[in-house]
């Protein structure tokens, strides 16, 4: 059990790894970003017309080109998972959990939504690979949610 005022230091290993995961899954979702651009350069299609005017003669707006919206929709899907997982982690956090669970639960999720990432938006693969990463990702942050739910008392 960690005292009350160092739950939230660098002496805490739980607090610790949250901050540490929690900068692997920002650098990743800035990654969607660059990941968005190669495909938008690859492809010579972009979002808007001045952006396309870079590329005079090949770049061209288009808003439904399949590689692009691809990544896009990973990119999303970040969007919609790794904000909630933040937010229910430092509830769990503030549960005093067990660490090696904690950490755990922390490294599965990261590795969840990387791998959910390869297999949607850079070297797309067949289902169940997808579906499999985003429950486990889903499954990690419904699991922490419980836990920090049974220990909040009013």
């Amino acid at each position: 059990m960690v005292a009350p005022e160092k739950l939230l230091t660098l002496e805490n290993p739980v607090f610790s790894a949250y901050l540490f995961y929690s900068c692997v899954l920002a650098l990743k979702m800035l990654s969607m970003s660059l990941l968005t651009a190669k495909a938008r350069f690859k492809k010579m299609v972009f979002a808007n017309p001045e952006d396309a005017a870079m590329q005079p003669k090949k770049g061209k707006v288009k808003f439904d080109d399949p590689d692009v919206e691809r990544v896009r929709r990973a990119h999303l899907n970040d969007l919609e998972n790794i904000p909630v997982f933040l937010i229910v982690a430092l509830v769990y956090l503030a549960t005093d959990p067990n660490p090696v669970i904690a950490i755990n639960i922390f490294r599965v999720f990261t590795a969840a939504r990387i791998i959910h990432t390869i297999t949607y938006a850079i070297v797309p693969l067949p289902q169940p690979s997808r579906a499999l990463a985003f429950g486990v990702g889903f499954i990690a942050t419904g699991y922490m949610a419980f836990q920090g739910l049974s220990k909040l008392t009013f």
